[in-house]
C-alpha cells in the first residue's frame, strides 16, 4: 500500500509538471465521461417523469384506441374505422370484470380551424390557439388527471342534457383570464359558447415541459357541437385484481363488435400503463445504447491521447528509467509506475467528466424544473470503470516499452 501511494504521488507530481499537456490529453476522456453522466441523468429523470405520467392513469386501467400511439402508424391502421359509442355500451353490458368505461371523444379534423384535436379558444380579447378539446364523462375526474383548483367538474346530468359547460386546464386559464376569476365566464371554443364551471390544476405526473391545454366538455355536449366527431379513445377501469380477465373480455367483445374474423389480427389497440412504460423504456434503452456508442468515440480518442503522451513520457524519461533499473528496480516496478500514471491521468479525466456531467444535469434541472434529473448510480460506476479501464488498456504498451529498455542504453540516452 505504501509503495502504491508513493507511485501515485510520483504520478501526480509528473502530471503537475505538464499541466496544459495533461489537460489537453484528457479532453476526450472528460467529454466522453461527461456525456455518459449528463445524458444518463437526463434519461433517468425523463424515465421517472414519463413512467409516473403513464402510471398515473391507474394500474387497473386499460387504454383502447383504433391504432397504436404516435404518428408512426401503418396505412392499414390509419384506415381502420373508429371506435364507436356502441362499442362502449357493449363493453359496459358484456364485460363483468369492467367497473366502468370512460369515453374520450376528439373533435373532427379541421373543426374550429384545428387539427389532431387542437382548436382555438377565446375570451374577450384573449386567445389560446392550440387547446386540446375533448368530450368525456364524470368518471374522467376519478382518473387522477383533473384535480379541480376552482369550481367543479361537470355531472352526469349536465352530460345527459348536453349542457354548454366546460372545465379548462391551468395554462388555458392563465392565457384567457390571467389571474382573474374564470368560473361562470363564457368562452368561445370552435365557434361555440361555453360556460366555464371549473379550472383543473396541472397533473402531478405531467411530462417535463408539457403545456396543459385541455378543455373538457361533457361527452354528449361534444357530440352536439360536432356531430361528425367519430374518433374515440376509451379508458376502461377494471375491477380490483381483475385486469387480466378484463383485458380478455374487452378484446373478445371488440372483436365481435368490429366483425374481426377468427384468423385476422385485432383492428384496435389495447394497452395498460405497465405495457406503455415497457414500450417507453425500450425506446430509452436504445437512446442509452446510442449514447454509449457516441461516448465511446470520445473515450477512444482520449485513450489514444493518453497512450501518445505516455510514449512521449517514456522517451523523455529514458535516463530516469535507466537509473532506476541500475539501482535495482525490476520490470514489474517500471510497469507499475507507468500504468499507475496512466490510470491516475484517466482517473482525473473521469472525475472532471463526472463534474461536467453533473453540471449538465443541474443546468437541465434549472431550465426544465419539471424534469427531475438524477445522476444514476450506474452512470457513475460506468464512468469510473471506463476511465480507469482506458488508463490500464492504453497504458500497457508505454509501460511495457519502458520496462523493456536496456539500462545501459538508457543511461547513455541524451
Amino acid at each position: 500500500m505504501k509503495l502504491l501511494l508513493s507511485v501515485i504521488g510520483l504520478a501526480l507530481a509528473t502530471l503537475k509538471e505538464n499541466k496544459v499537456r495533461s489537460f489537453l490529453t484528457l479532453l476526450g476522456v472528460i467529454i466522453g465521461t461527461g456525456t455518459i453522466i449528463g445524458v444518463g441523468s437526463i434519461l433517468a429523470g425523463l424515465d421517472g417523469a414519463v413512467s409516473g405520467a403513464i402510471q398515473s392513469v391507474g394500474t387497473n386501467t386499460i387504454i383502447v384506441q383504433k391504432a397504436t400511439f404516435g404518428f408512426a402508424r401503418t396505412p392499414e391502421e390509419r384506415q381502420r374505422k373508429p371506435l364507436s359509442y356502441d362499442n362502449i355500451l357493449a363493453i359496459t353490458a358484456r364485460c363483468p370484470s369492467v367497473e366502468h368505461v370512460t369515453p374520450i371523444l376528439l373533435p373532427p379534423t379541421g373543426a374550429g380551424g384545428g387539427f389532431f384535436g387542437l382548436m382555438g379558444a377565446r375570451y374577450k380579447g384573449n386567445d389560446y390557439a392550440q387547446a386540446q378539446v375533448y368530450g368525456s364523462d364524470e368518471y374522467y375526474a376519478a382518473g387522477g388527471q383533473s384535480e379541480i383548483k376552482t369550481g367543479r367538474f361537470f355531472s352526469d346530468t349536465e352530460d345527459r342534457h348536453r349542457a354548454p359547460v366546460a372545465v379548462i386546464a391551468e395554462d388555458v386559464y392563465k392565457s384567457l383570464f390571467g389571474s382573474g376569476d374564470a368560473v361562470g365566464k363564457t368562452i368561445l371554443v370552435g365557434g361555440h359558447q361555453l360556460e366555464v364551471i371549473g379550472v383543473m390544476g396541472r397533473p402531478a405526473a405531467a411530462l417535463p415541459g408539457q403545456a396543459d391545454s385541455r378543455i373538457l366538455l361533457p361527452y354528449f355536449t361534444m357530440r352536439k357541437m360536432f356531430p361528425t366527431a367519430r374518433e374515440h379513445q376509451l379508458m376502461i377501469q377494471a375491477k380490483e385484481g381483475q385486469l387480466a380477465v378484463a383485458l380478455d373480455e374487452v378484446r373478445v367483445v371488440l372483436r365481435q363488435e368490429r366483425r374481426v374474423a377468427f384468423s385476422q389480427p385485432d383492428n384496435f389497440f389495447l394497452s395498460t400503463a405497465d405495457q406503455l412504460v415497457d414500450q417507453f423504456r425500450s425506446i430509452t434503452s436504445m437512446v442509452a445504447l446510442v449514447m454509449v456508442v457516441l461516448s465511446s468515440i470520445g473515450l477512444l480518442v482520449g485513450g489514444i491521447g493518453v497512450m501518445n503522451i505516455m510514449l512521449v513520457s517514456v522517451t523523455e524519461r529514458t535516463r530516469e528509467i535507466g537509473v532506476r533499473k541500475a539501482i535495482g528496480a525490476r520490470r514489474s516496478d517500471i510497469i507499475l509506475q507507468f500504468l499507475t500514471e496512466a490510470v491516475v491521468l484517466t482517473g482525473l479525466g473521469g472525475l472532471l467528466g463526472m463534474l461536467l456531467g453533473w453540471s449538465v444535469s443541474q443546468v437541465t434541472r434549472l431550465l426544465l424544473p419539471t424534469l427531475p434529473t438524477l445522476v444514476p448510480l450506474w452512470a457513475v460506476l460506468l464512468g469510473i470503470v471506463v476511465s480507469v479501464g482506458i488508463g490500464v488498456f492504453f497504458g500497457i504498451w508505454p509501460a511495457s516499452k519502458a520496462a523493456r529498455l536496456d539500462p545501459v542504453e538508457a543511461l547513455r540516452y541524451e
